[in-house]
């Protein structure tokens, strides 16, 4: 399947173009999207997003992964093969974690070149039919890259930051819920928050932190809105503190 994993929006042409591509050329391959709002020009917020939801989908889903802000620039378009798994997209860092986490990993700098190329739109251009040559079995001309010193390698394993809000205001982290001792403390914009099972479990009302059904350490609010009741958006900072023994 096809897994697209964008900052494009709901609204717009956008993502009804890559899909365009990719039915027009690979129209037995099912297309799932997955975030259409991804943290926008941010590769970094959206590499610990796209690290914990990808391990759901099967083996050899190939990911249509656009959080490009360097489009048109000298950024090299890549290929990642993680685990089973293949990645298109730019090679600005926002495929790090993913490459990070992997048993295995390989990235190849797309050496393809389309005859219409636009400088401003890669992922209807480029990465929509690297996907679909992929799908399809077709030979993709690649050179290896080192994994070594690449764009993202030096993020931490675990983000202390908002990476996400979702519709209902709750305000996922870059940090994986099993780092974190459920006795822990958050402290969040001046705020301190203790854990909770889920939403239920605190107050109507009541702010509290959680480990997320995709394994991430998550902020809410029963009945209510994160983001808006504490002040939070993409890059707000936090820390955690364990009790004492």
């Amino acid at each position: 399947m096809f897994v697209l994993f964008t900052d494009f929006g709901l609204e717009g042409p956008y993502t009804g173009q890559m899909k365009a591509v990719l039915l027009r050329t690979a129209p037995e391959i099912p297309i799932i999207d997955l975030f259409a709002d991804a943290p926008a020009f941010d590769p970094r917020a959206s590499a610990y997003l796209l690290a914990a939801y990808c391990s759901a989908f099967p083996k050899d889903s190939i990911f249509l992964t656009v959080i490009d802000p360097g489009v048109g620039s000298t950024r090299a378009p890549i290929i990642l093969e993680a685990d089973g798994q293949r990645f298109v997209g730019p090679d600005n860092g926002v495929l790090d974690l993913v490459a990070r986490r992997a048993a295995a990993c390989q990235y190849g700098e797309i050496l393809y070149h389309p005859e219409d190329l636009s400088a401003s739109f890669h992922g209807r251009d480029l990465f929509a039919p690297v996907a679909a040559m992929l799908a399809n079995g077709h030979p993709v001309s690649t050179r290896e890259l080192s994994a070594g010193e690449r764009p993202g390698t030096d993020w931490p394993d675990d983000l202390a930051e908002i990476v996400y809000l979702d519709r209902y205001g709750n305000a996922m982290t870059g940090l994986r819920g099993s780092k974190i001792p459920l006795d822990a403390t958050i402290s969040i914009a001046g705020q301190e928050l203790d854990a909770a099972r889920t939403f239920s479990d605190v107050p109507d009302g009541g702010a509290f932190w959680y480990e997320n059904a995709n394994g991430l350490v998550e902020i809410a609010v029963n009945g209510g809105h994160a983001g808006n009741r504490l002040g939070l958006e993409v890059g707000t900072p936090l820390r955690y503190d364990t009790a004492p023994a």
